[in-house]
């Protein structure tokens, strides 16, 4: 199973937004040896885009691509579909909701079996969690001191569309993700341009 690894501080000042969610991610981001000097060109501008919506999502080009398709294809605005998309990945949901303090790790959970998706283990991070499904960490993992800390410190007011219930370990997907509530800095429309030349 192909998986990003490139180093994620140096990704973030490249892009220039916290795509990983790290508080020291961007610390030396306004050093002058990192500052640009070239102006960049509108084709520039949309490939930056396109690279903050991967490194966003921890997902790779192929994947990106299926899911531009996919989202192309159904009724309303392309970019805000594909947004709404990647946000309903099983690995995304997870970090979401807090099980997890990044989406490697998050990604992580789900590959190593220690996510319960509606009372059925999944270690599949790329499934699409459908409106109403519950999503748990495993009876065994509940243990763990990391999992317990990062699930009891880690989004304990989460967005519109999840819902937590911190003494069982579990969340849900209450509603489908709208464009306006998912706190990613992606401009959808550059994507999109992107994709469709």
């Amino acid at each position: 199973m192909a998986t990003r690894r490139t180093p994620r501080f140096k990704e973030c000042r490249r892009l220039g937004v916290n795509v990983c969610g790290h508080p020291k991610a961007m610390n030396r981001a306004n050093d002058s040896a990192f500052k640009r000097t070239k102006k960049v060109s509108e084709y520039g501008k949309q490939l930056i885009e396109k690279q903050k919506v991967k490194a966003y999502y921890g997902i790779l080009e192929r994947q990106l691509q299926k899911y531009y398709d996919i989202a192309s294809r159904k009724e309303g605005k392309t970019g805000e579909n594909l947004i709404t998309l990647l946000e309903c990945r099983l690995d995304n949901l997870v970090y979401r909701l807090g099980f997890a303090n990044s989406i490697r790790m998050a990604r992580q959970l789900v590959s190593h079996r220690h996510i319960v998706l509606d009372g059925k283990i999944v270690n599949i991070p790329s499934q699409i969690v459908k409106v109403g499904q519950t999503i748990s960490l495993a009876e065994k993992s509940q243990k763990n001191d990391q999992f317990k800390k990062c699930w009891t410190e880690l989004n304990a007011a989460p967005l519109d569309y999840l819902e937590r219930d911190v003494d069982n370990f579990s969340g849900k997907l209450v509603s489908k993700p709208q464009r306006a509530s998912v706190p990613v800095e992606i401009n959808d429309q550059m994507v999109v341009e992107y994709y469709s030349k």
